[in-house]
């Protein structure tokens, strides 16, 4: 991935001049999917003379400003703040990536989205009228567009590493877009549904745990949200069947990516569809606050849009 146009110096030492600038940003998250980009320390260090992290703070204080090359996004957006912010990081990046469950879901936080948080803010805090917060969680992809979501609570740093390298190299990140059975075929695992008759998000679930839990006798949670083809409602029978009532189905897909599965119950896969292919309604309180359209980007190609060489934004 060639520099943006407009890149400075400021390269590590060691590094030619103009090397790509990577900048890591957080918004309403747990910090984990950042930590999981710390923890690939070794694989890493070969990147480290190709690229220069200009803003990156759980790492380091020291930043400089955009415009950056490739900009990696974690956690939703829960404040009018976060409203402009988010927009602002978008004019300065050339690519923006979001990163877990939060950022392309609304993440555990998005449970607000189904109640009233008013009553929450008037029952938790001493003095609410000092709290500011929108009554929604929403991903990334709904205020601005975004050229690559990476699913997982939290990300798995092999896929994180394929991302940036995919995106220095001026590619398609080599992502799959499939379900959690196919990583269970390939450990070898008996299915927990089919032998115990174990509850299990697995065939809904976007691959990229390597099927941990099922591997270990447990279904699976839903982690990665929705995988590229959801069946969600011929799933639902074989929960009830294994003795979950309505109340456990919906406790079951209310957790990490609780926005993102919360359409499949009531319209099924058409329905679904359908939606994917319309523009998101912006909560009016964000349209107030940043001045945006009635409706944002709708989600369509973001998850995986192939890069061009060359390409810049201005």
């Amino acid at each position: 991935m060639p520099p943006a146009a407009g890149s400075t110096s400021g390269a590590p030492a060691g590094a030619p001049a103009g090397v790509p600038t990577l900048a890591v940003f957080k918004f309403a998250s747990c910090d984990g999917c950042q930590l999981t980009l710390l923890d690939c320390e070794d694989e890493l260090l070969p990147l480290a003379g190709k690229v220069e992290i200009a803003h990156f703070l759980e790492a380091s204080s020291a930043v400089r400003p955009g415009p950056y090359d490739l900009s990696l996004v974690e956690g939703s957006v829960t404040t009018p703040a976060d409203a402009v912010r988010i927009r602002e990081i978008r004019a300065a990046s050339r690519r923006l990536v979001t990163i877990g469950a939060c950022a392309t879901a609304g993440g555990i936080q998005a449970l607000r989205n189904f109640a009233d948080v008013e009553e929450f803010r008037r029952t938790v805090y001493a003095r609410p009228e000092y709290i500011e917060t929108l009554a929604t969680s929403t991903p990334i992809s709904a205020h601005v567009d975004v050229d690559f979501e990476l699913r997982g609570c939290p990300i798995d740093g092999r896929q994180l590493l394929e991302v940036i390298t995919a995106y220095l190299a001026g590619r398609k990140p080599d992502v799959p877009d499939h379900s959690v059975c196919f990583e269970c075929k390939r450990r070898g695992n008996v299915c927990v549904t089919v032998a115990h008759g174990t509850p299990c998000l697995g065939p809904v679930t976007h691959a990229g745990c390597g099927a941990i839990c099922p591997a270990y006798g447990r279904g699976c949670y839903g982690c990665f949200g929705p995988s590229g083809s959801v069946n969600l409602p011929a799933l639902i029978p074989l929960l009830r069947r294994d003795g979950m009532d309505d109340r456990d189905v919906e406790r079951l897909l209310r957790t990490f990516n609780a926005a993102a599965f919360a359409p499949y119950p009531r319209e099924g896969e058409e329905g679904v569809a359908r939606r994917a292919g319309e523009r998101k309604p912006v909560p009016a309180e964000v349209r107030e606050a940043t001045g945006q359209a009635a409706s944002a980007p709708a989600e369509g190609d973001m998850r995986q849009r192939a890069p061009e060489r060359g390409e810049g934004r201005t």
